[in-house]
């Protein structure tokens, strides 16, 4: 079982390289960082927490791009992995999201790992020009343009949402045919027929937050039928585990069992976080946190 980090990093947390390069040292397998380019001030999409008040949390609005995060990640250290959890792809320019995702995947000797989604609040698509309701279409459509891109020494694209004529684009990533993509989502809803399906169209794996291991299990035996369906290989998809919230052991709680529990699930990685990254105090919880699950 491997096991990444996830944080949310800004300018008032511990630095990127920091992070990465104690995570490193200790044995964590990456760093998997969110973005929200903007937060619209007025919003009628409400946060999705069930009970709370709507409104989205002051953090939201001091993501940093993950991409300059992630690079800096990659130079303070030598192996660790880099990885967006997740990318909203719809709310991006395409070709140039190629560029970023090559670029970063070339300079970082192949170790971006492209955790991809399409966001919840229709707001902030709006405003970065995408069509929230057609999200998930758009986002297949740029990934497919940005395959080609990345394996192609010219490429063309003609679709619904984006079209170019023969381009030269370079670097190419190292990892080939391209950087491992990971369809992310939440499992709030009654299933995840329409995230398995995503997978199965465009993705090298699945990345559900806030999945107990009894829903992973089930949900899996969907994601395999849906593989076997489409001629495609479950046993390649790599899945990877963000455990509820409310549901994290406490330091000095029953760790090992929870990472047997999602590993007989059938999940490769699993996703926690440090108890803080107050700067001067993030490697204490970084170590803490590794004492526990490594």
């Amino acid at each position: 079982m491997k096991i990444a980090i996830s944080c949310v990093i800004t300018e008032e947390t511990a630095g990127p390289d920091v992070i990465a390069r104690t995570a490193e040292a200790l044995g964590f397998e990456g760093l998997f960082l969110p973005e929200h380019p903007v937060i619209p001030v007025v919003h009628r999409t409400r946060y999705p927490d069930p009970g709370g008040s709507g409104e989205i949390p002051e953090f939201y609005s001091h993501m940093p791009d993950p991409f300059i995060l992630l690079a800096m990640a990659a130079q303070a250290t030598t192996h660790f992995k880099v990885a967006t959890a997740i990318c909203l792809v719809p709310e991006r320019n395409p070709i140039l999201l190629a560029k970023e995702v090559a670029t970063l995947d070339h300079f970082s000797g192949g170790r971006l790992l492209f955790g991809i989604g399409a966001g919840w609040l229709a707001d902030e698509t709006e405003v970065m020009g995408g069509n929230f309701a057609r999200r998930w279409p758009m986002t297949r459509e740029y990934v497919r343009a940005m395959k080609e891109i990345w394996t192609k020494p010219q490429a063309a694209f003609e679709g619904e949402f984006v079209r170019f004529p023969l381009v030269k684009s370079y670097p190419k990533p190292m990892q080939k045919p391209h950087p491992p993509i990971y369809i992310g989502s939440n499992v709030f809803g009654a299933n995840c027929e329409r995230a398995l399906k995503n997978v199965v169209a465009i993705g090298d794996g699945w990345m559900p937050y806030g999945i107990s291991p009894a829903r992973l299990s089930r949900e899996l035996v969907t994601l395999k039928r849906l593989c076997a369906e489409a001629g495609r290989d479950f046993r390649k998809m790599e899945i990877t585990a963000y455990p509820p919230p409310n549901q994290l052991p406490k330091c000095g709680g029953d760790y090992r069992r929870m990472l047997d529990e999602y590993r007989d699930a059938g999940a490769h990685r699993l996703v926690l976080g440090p108890a803080t990254l107050e700067p001067g105090k993030a490697e204490q919880a970084l170590e803490a946190l590794g004492r526990e699950v490594l």
